[in-house]
């Protein structure tokens, strides 16, 4: 009997997330190279293409390849940093305290200094991508409190404030569309 199954397209092996499969490629994450694997592999004909990174990647719930039904599709990232003209007030603050000094996080502040497509949408992901491995054409800061996420495509966006622990799902409108909504009121 083998320790290697396929469960809802993943690859698992002896019960470790191992890789997944898409039509007939599995991509297998490297530590699980060998012997066993290829034969496997080999047997279901599945074309293997070995990657770094996987195991950790699905470790952490990520959803990838094969997985992809069982998830949402991937949306586009922009990361958003204050401006260095914007208050200094505003920098490294939690949500609560900006909210109480100056009102809701304003995009006027802002500046988008990241815009392309990554591998994940998992917010934790994005923030340690954005602190240990920034992408090379990376320009900003490490991700910090008071830095915005954007995930958006052709559906709509969400903005995600990055506070003192975690994320606060946020408006983050512009200073002209938040005064036109108040005057309505």
């Amino acid at each position: 009997m083998s320790g290697i199954e396929m469960k809802n397209g993943l690859l698992v092996f002896y019960g470790n997330p191992a890789g997944y499969v898409k039509e007939n490629e599995a991509t297998v994450d490297t530590m699980f190279q060998g012997k066993e694997f290829d034969e496997w592999l080999a047997e279901k004909k599945f074309i293997p293409n070995w990657t770094e990174g996987v195991f950790e990647r699905l470790s952490k719930g990520e959803k990838l390849g094969g997985s992809l039904e069982a998830s949402s599709p991937l949306k586009k990232v922009r990361i958003w940093q204050l401006k260095p003209e914007s208050d200094f007030e505003l920098r490294f603050r939690s949500y609560d305290d900006v909210v109480t000094a100056s009102g809701e996080p304003c995009k006027d502040n802002y500046d988008v200094i990241f815009d392309c497509e990554l591998e994940t949408n998992d917010l934790e992901s994005i923030y340690t991508n954005f602190n240990l491995n920034h992408p090379s054409d990376f320009k900003g800061h490490s991700l910090s409190i008071s830095d915005v996420v954007e995930l958006y495509d052709e559906n709509g966006r969400e903005f995600h404030y990055v506070d003192q622990f975690g994320f606060k799902e946020i408006e983050f409108m512009d200073q002209e569309k938040e005064q036109d909504i108040k005057m309505s009121m």
